[in-house]
C-alpha cells in the first residue's frame, strides 16, 4: 500500500487573531494575530506528514506572491505539490478568523479562487498521472467541502471515483449540506461536527452517537461524529463505537476537526482497529487545541 494520500480542497493563507480575554459581538481586545498556512486540506496534510505518510496536494493556488510563498514552504514541508492548479488570473486564497478562550468568534473564508476553478484541479486523477477512467485511482483521498456542489456531487457518483477510499469533511457548517450526495450514494467516510451531522439530517442531535445512528440510517456508509469536550462516535454498517476526548484547555480551534481527520486516517493506514484509530484521533485533536498558536 502507498503511503501517498491524495488531499482535495483549500490549501490557503490562515490570518488568525487570538486574544486571551473572552469575546463577545463587537469586542476590541488586545491579542496576537498570525499568518499561516492553512485550508482543510492542507491542515490535513502537515497532521499526515507527522505521521509519516507523503501527502499529494490537488487544489488551486495563486501565481501571486502569496501562492509562491506558500507552495515553496509545502514543498519545504515534504508534499507533493506537481499537480496543483496554477491559475494566471486567480489569486490564492485566504480565511480569517477571531478566536478566544470561549472559542470561534467569527470567521470568512475566501475560496473563491478553488470555487472558480471548479473542476480543473481533478485533472491529474482522470488524465492519467495519478488515474484515470480505464484505471481508476484505487487509494485514499482525503476530500474537503470548500470544492463546488457541483464537483463535490459528481466526485459521489463518478465511476473514476468508485474504487477510491474517500474520506470528507465539510469545511465549516455553512458548507455541510454540500457532502449529502455522499450520504445519498453511500459512498466514502464523512467526518462532520455534532452541528454539520444536524444539518446533513435536516434536525438536531443531543450527542455524537445518535447522529452517527441517524447518518447511517439515511444511508452513509461510515461517519465519524465529533462534539467538543463531548463524546465522539464512529459510526459503520450499524455499528456505533464512542470515544471521549482527554479534557485539555482549549488555546485554539481553527484546524480541529482536520488534526482529528488527519490522525485517524494516519491511524487506519498503520493499521489499528476503529477503537483505538478512534481515540488516537481524540488524542491528536486533545493536543492541537492545548497547543496555542502554531505561528
Amino acid at each position: 500500500m502507498t503511503s501517498d494520500v491524495v488531499c482535495i480542497g483549500s490549501v490557503l493563507w490562515d490570518v488568525i487573531g487570538r486574544s486571551g480575554a473572552a469575546m463577545q459581538h463587537g469586542s476590541d481586545l488586545p491579542g496576537r494575530i498570525a499568518r499561516q498556512p492553512g485550508g482543510v486540506a492542507l491542515n490535513i496534510a502537515m497532521t499526515l506528514l507527522r505521521f509519516g505518510l507523503r501527502p499529494i496536494l490537488l487544489s488551486s493556488v495563486g501565481r501571486d506572491p502569496e501562492g509562491e510563498a506558500l507552495l515553496q514552504l509545502c514543498q519545504a514541508h515534504g508534499m507533493d505539490t506537481a499537480h496543483v492548479w496554477r491559475p494566471e488570473d486567480l489569486p490564492t486564497d485566504q480565511y480569517m478568523a477571531i478566536e478566544g478562550p470561549n472559542g470561534l468568534i467569527a470567521a470568512i473564508a475566501d475560496a473563491h479562487s478553488l470555487e472558480r476553478a471548479g473542476g480543473a484541479i481533478l485533472t491529474p486523477l482522470l488524465d492519467g498521472r495519478l488515474g484515470s477512467a480505464t484505471a481508476p485511482h484505487a487509494g485514499m483521498i482525503a476530500l474537503d467541502g470548500n470544492l463546488t456542489p457541483a464537483v463535490l456531487s459528481d466526485i459521489a457518483s463518478a465511476p473514476q471515483f468508485a474504487y477510491a477510499d474517500l474520506r470528507i469533511a465539510p469545511a465549516s457548517p455553512g458548507k455541510a449540506e454540500r457532502l449529502l450526495p455522499f450520504v445519498q450514494t453511500g459512498r466514502g467516510t464523512l467526518y462532520v461536527n455534532l452541528e454539520e451531522a444536524g444539518l446533513l439530517c435536516a434536525t438536531r442531535f443531543g450527542s455524537a452517537p445518535e447522529a452517527a445512528h441517524a447518518l447511517l440510517a439515511r444511508g452513509a456508509a461510515r461517519v465519524l461524529v465529533t462534539d467538543g469536550a463531548n463524546p465522539a462516535a464512529d459510526g459503520h454498517e450499524g455499528d456505533v463505537l464512542t470515544g471521549t476526548p482527554p479534557a485539555v484547555p482549549v488555546q485554539r480551534v481553527t484546524g480541529a476537526g482536520d488534526t482529528f481527520m488527519a490522525a485517524h486516517i494516519a491511524a487506519e493506514r498503520a493499521g489499528h482497529p476503529r477503537h483505538i484509530a478512534l481515540a488516537r484521533a481524540l488524542d491528536a485533536a486533545a493536543v492541537h487545541v492545548s497547543a496555542g498558536s502554531a505561528a
